[in-house]
């Protein structure tokens, strides 16, 4: 079973909206990395019903974000800011080298904080 890392961030997004069990059991695979066989040990059970169930969780995952759309609008955003702060840098780039202007150079500095803080 090929791990898909998009299914790391859908579970940040929606995880609480697994059952317990479900959220142990794809954790564990995705998070922490362990093999089937390591998760069905640890949570006695077989490593069908492992496989079974991080299946059934990924799914879920899967349908909550085409319906919701949490992560791909936390992507856009992310790039949005990403493309703001460096409109923001060339501004203030811009300014040291032409004609200085101390509002510009505030701006672009208020800008750039901001924008820092929201990647965070």
């Amino acid at each position: 079973m090929a791990k898909n890392l998009e299914i790391s961030l859908l579970l940040d997004f929606y995880g609480d909206m697994l059952t317990e069990k479900q959220r142990e059991v794809i954790e564990c695979y995705y998070n922490e990395d362990l093999s089937l066989s390591e998760i069905a040990d640890n949570q006695g059970i077989t490593r069908q019903g492992v496989r079974d169930s991080i299946k059934r969780a990924e799914f879920q995952l899967l349908d909550m974000e085409e319906r919701l759309g949490l992560a791909r609008r936390f992507r856009e955003m992310r790039r949005g800011l990403e493309q703001i702060n460096a409109a923001a840098q060339r501004i203030k780039e811009f300014n040291q080298h032409s004609i200085y202007s101390n509002e510009l150079e505030e701006d672009a500095k208020r800008i750039l904080e901001i924008t820092q803080k929201l990647c965070e």
